[in-house]
């Protein structure tokens, strides 16, 4: 593969670099297709559900990448699949693809590297607006290398919360979970791409976000990077799984327990949000 360095060491260091690297170059490829607009076509997958000719094009193009550099790696992609192994990338190439389809420049690819159970690296790329979104596992959450951080809002009745939808759920309790973030005095919003909600709450924009269930490939790089922005994240492996999805929230700390309450989703971190605020 011309498109990258020819050598990347066989550690996390070089996968690092290869996300990084291979996420810039597959969001340039993403770029092209949403200019496209003239030409752009899609077909429906299901309900409210668009697969774009560019989804295909930006998956094959970050998996032929990371076959080539470390090929013992496995591969988890939401439109060809994949498997599961001790190390493993797992891929949205496009996520928000409604948007992207009607010319909203509001999508984005997310790439994360899971090792042993657990996310080690996450990279989530808006091309449209060129926002880069990265994080290690301990090593803090940085956009366009910047350190970036969880908003510091306090209260519910500053807060805003953008939540996801899925039809996995009733929709009964999606509306009643709504109601108790409005009863609580939350603006609460959608934007249509998960992924980029999780990195709106990593650099403060949002306050939190929930969806009552989740992919893993649209929502393990944002965990991470809210956790590594020093915000409260669901135990995602845990109550779900790479090849299932699962329950999904991410908050900024002063409301978290709050948020967990209103959905029934577990947290984990700063001794579970006081113990979900002395209950």
């Amino acid at each position: 593969m011309n498109d990258y360095k020819p050598r990347y060491s066989n550690d996390l260091s070089g996968r690092a670099l290869l996300c990084r690297d291979v996420i810039r170059s597959a969001g340039a490829l993403v770029l092209c297709g949403f200019k496209a607009s003239a030409e752009r076509g899609f077909s429906l997958k299901g309900p409210q559900d668009f697969l774009t000719e560019t989804d295909a094009a930006s998956e094959a193009h970050i998996r032929e990448a990371i076959a080539v550099h470390f090929p013992e790696d496995a591969f988890l992609g939401e439109e060809g699949g994949g498997t599961v192994a001790d190390c493993v990338w797992v891929v949205d190439p496009v996520d928000g693809t409604a948007n992207f389809a009607r010319g909203i420049p509001h999508f984005c690819i997310s790439i994360t590297y899971v090792e042993h159970g657990s996310a080690e690296i996450g990279a989530i790329y808006n091309p449209a607006l060129d926002e880069l979104y990265f994080c290690r596992r301990g090593g803090g959450a940085t956009l366009n290398d910047k350190a970036i951080t969880v908003s510091s809002t306090a209260s519910f009745d500053a807060a805003s919360v953008e939540m996801g939808w899925s039809r996995r759920v009733p929709d009964e309790t999606y509306l009643e979970t709504m109601r108790q973030m409005l009863e609580k005095g939350a603006n609460v919003r959608r934007g249509a791409s998960g992924a980029l909600a999780l990195a709106y709450v990593a650099d403060g924009r949002s306050d939190a976000y929930v969806e009552l269930h989740m992919n893993a490939w649209d929502c393990l790089a944002g965990l991470l990077l809210v956790a590594e922005a020093g915000g409260i994240v669901c135990p995602f492996l845990e109550i779900g799984s790479l090849l299932d999805g699962g329950p999904v929230l991410a908050s900024t700390p002063a409301i978290a327990a709050g948020v967990s309450v209103a959905s029934g989703i577990p947290i984990r971190g700063r001794e579970q949000a006081v113990e979900l605020q002395l209950a």
